[in-house]
């Protein structure tokens, strides 16, 4: 992959944020050519990018999505990454994780991927982390919520089950399964470009395409994501008293972490989860908070924002959906510690009333659980955790 160098990077305590980087080429061959310190792009073999799929996991969340387009997302993962489908589907009166599961392996059983699946509501997972005491993923009937940022979490802690140094994440409901193989590989030259050992890639997409009276309309930037990477930036302004437009990917679904830094993150429910993960950042190493992490702030933690080739084209969920989204993540915004005022005016001029922080639910970082015990019982207990390999 040949892509652009940052053109700046903006710091806020030890976070760097990388400015948007351009992909020039997809594949740039087997050959790795030197960067000098005067280029302005990098260009990674196929080599090193292998070498980083083979330590990396891919997590599919779901949740009810069609079969067709889960099957897509599969087929543009590379073959060195793991799989890990966590799946949120109604069990009736229709089953369609059992829907999920039958595809798969009738999929793997052509391609011979290595592929886990499990249920997120599955009852042995619940045991488990009530079990040790793990409560915050739980709803009041002790069953692990459902939701895309438990579903995550639940992939984080498989992917640290099978000793993966790195996370990406991938929404199911995309049609362009060009695009998936193009996040992976975004997300591999990402990793291989960081400073930090404590880094973090996200995607740009450099269109979401809609239907726009019967023609096809390429706009630049999603709605939420917009907005809530505008309070994001003046987040960041009201405190280094420069205007700043550095975060472009508020709400970037398709985003990757080492797991250094995924394990030191807390996690909030809903659609809040993209934006929390970056708020969380500011919150924990920023230097405006007290710092429980100082190996973290003597490496820094990179941020790097690459913009794709190719167009995101998902499933179209309809304008509550965006709204319901958007006002997830600017109450996280609001709800922050570091919020200053002047933020807090600005996202009321969107909603009049926020909710309260108690009711965007927060999942604990990974470091806070026993995990040794965590994955032993849930091993014997688990009904829905497969392994799919020829």
């Amino acid at each position: 992959m040949i892509l652009e160098l940052p053109r700046r990077t903006e710091h806020f305590g030890a976070v760097r944020f990388h400015d948007v980087q351009r992909v020039y080429e997809l594949d740039s061959g087997t050959r790795k050519f030197p960067t000098r310190s005067r280029d302005a792009v990098a260009t990674i073999s196929s080599q090193e990018i292998d070498k980083i799929n083979e330590k990396m996991a891919i997590v599919i969340p779901i949740k009810d999505e069609k079969l067709k387009l889960l099957e897509g997302v599969l087929s543009g993962i590379p073959h060195d990454c793991l799989v890990i489908v966590v799946s949120g589907s109604q069990r009736s009166p229709v089953d369609r994780f059992m829907m999920e599961k039958q595809m798969i392996k009738q999929f793997n059983h052509f391609v011979d991927d290595e592929i886990l699946l499990i249920h997120q509501q599955d009852l042995g997972l619940s045991e488990a982390f009530k079990t040790v005491g793990f409560n915050s993923i739980l709803d009041k009937e002790g069953i692990v919520r459902s939701g895309k940022a438990e579903a995550m979490f639940i992939g984080l802690l498989l992917t640290k089950m099978l000793g993966k140094e790195y996370v990406g994440f991938v929404d199911a409901d995309n049609y362009v399964p060009g695009a998936v193989h193009e996040y992976a590989e975004i997300y591999a030259a990402g990793f291989i470009l960081a400073e930090s050992p404590y880094s973090m890639v996200r995607v740009s997409w450099v269109y979401k395409p809609k239907i726009v009276q019967d023609k096809l309309f390429f706009p630049k930037f999603g709605r939420v994501s917009e907005i809530s990477s505008q309070h994001l930036n003046r987040l960041i302004e009201s405190y280094t008293g420069f205007g700043t437009d550095i975060i472009k990917t508020g709400n970037a679904g398709e985003h990757a972490m080492s797991m250094r830094l995924a394990e030191l993150l807390p996690y909030a429910s809903g659609y809040a989860v993209e934006t929390y993960e970056i708020i969380n950042a500011l919150e924990q190493f920023g230097g405006v908070l007290p710092c429980a992490n100082p190996q973290v702030t003597a490496k820094g933690v990179d941020i790097l924002q690459i913009e794709t080739r190719n167009p995101h084209l998902h499933e179209v969920k309809g304008d509550e959906h965006i709204q319901d989204m958007l006002q997830t993540s600017l109450d996280i915004i609001y709800n922050s510690p570091i919020c200053t005022e002047t933020v807090k005016n600005s996202i009321l001029k969107y909603f009049e009333v926020t909710k309260e922080s108690s009711s965007i639910n927060k999942i604990d970082p990974i470091i806070k659980l026993d995990f040794p015990r965590f994955m032993q019982i849930m091993k014997e207990k688990s009904q829905t955790l497969t392994e799919f390999r020829e």
